[in-house]
């Protein structure tokens, strides 16, 4: 698996995504899947849409939430992950 932490994720061309009270849902329209992100979830889905670093993704959550770096990259890492397994995001090496 492409190492995450060194290279840029974005979010795949064929997925949607809708903010309802606070949660995300993503469809993902190359095989119509579905996936529901809680509000840590969706703040972390905003951050990654504004930034493809993920280590960037960490430093700028560290300020808004009461987390150790380790937990959040944890968590992060975890999502990502599962976002990757579904083709909601992509990753790509740098050029």
């Amino acid at each position: 698996m492409t190492d995450i932490w060194n290279t840029p994720v974005s979010v795949a061309p064929d997925v949607l995504h809708q903010e309802l009270g606070g949660e995300t849902v993503l469809l993902n329209l190359a095989n119509e899947s579905y996936f529901g992100l809680d509000e840590v979830g969706t703040r972390i889905w905003q951050v990654l849409a504004e930034t493809s670093s993920l280590p960037d993704v960490v430093t700028r959550l560290l300020t808004e939430y009461d987390v150790t770096p380790e937990q959040l990259r944890d968590d992060v890492e975890r999502l990502v992950t599962q976002l990757a397994e579904a083709g909601l995001v992509s990753t790509s090496l740098p050029r």
